[in-house]
């Protein structure tokens, strides 16, 4: 588990200079620190909620605004980075509701070849597994989208998405095993694919 302490401190800093920044100059600089620090994160966050690049793009610049309205909500969060990832999260389940076509909802895979999240890497192997990743329902691809990248413990995923330890972990394990079952039907369809056929853990492979 990483050391969260330090990005926390850095997010509780930014939202003390905008609250106590009277210029708007100083408030546009301290929400471009903020936004520098978290968007690259938040964005991939959101797409495995929303599946559509443009869509968490918008989940986390509505996360943004209402930041900059009211920035003190982060200075007294606890843990700031986990409250603005329910923040974004609470944002993008907006965005979903709002659709009207739900069979409009287009791969996460392609949706998370942007700029905003570069720090995927897009060789063969990665592309494999977000395009399994994708099949999954939204509950199970958040979860394993914290687990591995954000590296939070379940009860940490628990608090963020608001449900219990138990939950998150069967969640997570439920998804791993259908990436499991994906990516091996994938490696008979295919004998040069590399995922299935590794004997890498799933979760290394996705990370």
């Amino acid at each position: 588990m990483p050391n969260d302490a330090p990005l926390n401190a850095q997010i509780r800093q930014a939202a003390r200079q905008i609250a106590g920044e009277r210029e708007s100059s100083a408030q546009t600089l301290a929400m471009a620190q903020l936004y520098d620090l978290t968007a690259d994160r938040l964005v991939r966050f959101a797409a495995s909620i929303t599946r559509r690049q443009h869509d968490a793009e918008d989940a986390v610049s509505a996360t943004m605004v209402k930041v900059a309205s009211r920035p003190k909500l982060l200075v007294s969060a606890d843990c700031p980075w986990h409250y603005l990832l329910r923040m974004v999260r609470n944002e993008s389940l907006v965005i979903l509701r709002s659709r009207s076509r739900w069979s409009a909802i287009g791969s996460i895979a392609d949706r998370l070849i942007g700029r905003s999240i570069n720090v995927v890497e897009r060789d063969d192997e990665n592309r494999l597994v977000w395009d399994a990743l994708a099949s999954l329902p939204a509950p199970q691809s958040e979860v394993v989208v914290l687990k591995i990248w954000e590296q939070l413990t379940f009860a940490e995923i628990a608090e963020v998405l608001q449900i219990t330890p138990s939950t998150a972990a069967s969640r997570y394990r439920y998804a791993l095993e259908k990436l499991a079952g994906k990516l091996a039907r994938t490696s008979a369809a295919d004998p040069e694919a590399q995922p299935a056929a590794s004997s890498q853990p799933i979760a290394e492979l996705v990370r």
